[in-house]
C-alpha cells in the first residue's frame, strides 16, 4: 500500500523535501514509517521522543494502523518556518491568514450590547530572542490539521468557560518586527471568563496547534525551539495508541 508522508519544520530539512509517497506492506503501522525514517536519516531516532504523528489531520499513536492512501503528518514541537503564499482559511470561529492582522477591526467586530468584557490576546513579533537580534520571522503551518484544530479549542472555551464568544486569527508566511503573529478575542458577559479563556486559549494553541516558526537573525537562522506536546499526544517514542483502528 501507498501512503503520502508531509514534513513540517525542521523536519522537512532533514528530510530535504515537505512530502513523498512512501510504499509499505499491508498492516503497516504509524511506528513502521517512524523505523523508515529513523534508518535512512541519522538524525532521527534522536528527535523520535519529541515528534508527534498524524494520520488524515488527526493526532495518532505509533501503533495506530495504516491504510493505502492515507496522509501522515510527521510534527516537529510546535510553534516554531516559511509557507507559501495562499488563500486564507476560515471556520466559523478561526482564520489562517497571510496577509497583516488588523486587530483593532477584529476587536470591534467582536463586540455586542450584552457583552461586559472583550478580552484580546495580541501576539507580536519582537526584536530579540535570547540576546540575539531578530530581523524576522517566517510561518509554517499543516494548514488543514491547524485550522481544525483550532476551531476544536475556540469550541472547547466556548463550552467550558461559557463565553459568548471566540476568534483566533494566526497569520503564516514572513512576518516582520512588530507584526501580530496570532490575535485571539474572547467576549463575554464578565471579564473573570474572558481572561479565564483567552488564557487557555494561547497557552494550549502554543503547545498543540502544528505551526512552527524560523527565526531569522543577522549571523542565521534557526528553528524556534517548540514547546514539549502534552502529555495526551501521543509522541513517536511512545507506545501509546490512538485509539485509531486499522482498516
Amino acid at each position: 500500500m501507498q501512503v503520502q508522508v508531509l514534513f513540517f519544520g525542521m523536519l522537512k530539512e532533514l528530510a530535504g523535501r515537505s512530502s513523498e509517497t512512501l510504499s509499505l506492506p499491508e498492516g503497516a503501522r504509524l511506528a513502521d514509517v517512524m523505523r523508515h525514517y529513523e534508518e535512512q536519516i541519522p538524525r532521527w531516532k534522536e528527535l523520535s521522543p519529541a515528534i508527534a504523528m498524524s494520520i488524515n489531520r488527526e493526532y495518532a499513536g505509533s501503533e495506530s494502523g495504516l491504510k493505502s492512501g492515507d496522509e501522515i503528518g510527521l510534527l516537529p514541537p510546535v510553534s516554531g518556518g516559511s509557507s507559501p503564499a495562499a488563500a486564507e482559511k476560515r471556520t466559523a470561529h478561526c482564520a489562517i491568514v497571510y496577509e497583516p492582522i488588523d486587530s483593532a477591526l477584529l476587536l470591534a467586530a467582536i463586540k455586542q450590547p450584552e457583552d461586559g468584557a472583550a478580552v484580546m490576546f495580541d501576539g507580536i513579533v519582537r526584536n530579540h530572542t535570547k540576546g540575539r537580534s531578530t530581523l524576522f520571522l517566517d510561518y509554517e503551518a499543516y494548514d488543514e490539521m491547524a485550522l481544525k484544530q483550532m476551531e476544536q479549542l475556540a469550541q472547547r472555551a466556548l463550552s467550558d468557560f461559557q463565553v459568548r464568544d471566540v476568534r483566533i486569527v494566526h497569520r503564516l508566511g514572513r512576518l516582520q518586527i512588530g507584526e501580530t503573529s496570532v490575535l485571539i478575542l474572547v467576549s463575554s458577559a464578565h471579564r473573570a471568563a474572558a481572561f479565564d479563556a483567552c488564557r487557555w486559549l494561547i497557552d494550549t494553541l502554543k503547545r498543540t496547534v502544528p505551526i512552527w516558526k524560523k527565526e531569522h537573525f543577522a549571523d542565521g537562522a534557526v528553528w524556534a525551539d517548540g514547546e514539549p506536546f502534552p502529555a495526551e499526544v501521543p509522541r513517536a517514542g511512545s507506545s501509546r495508541g490512538s485509539g485509531r483502528a486499522s482498516k
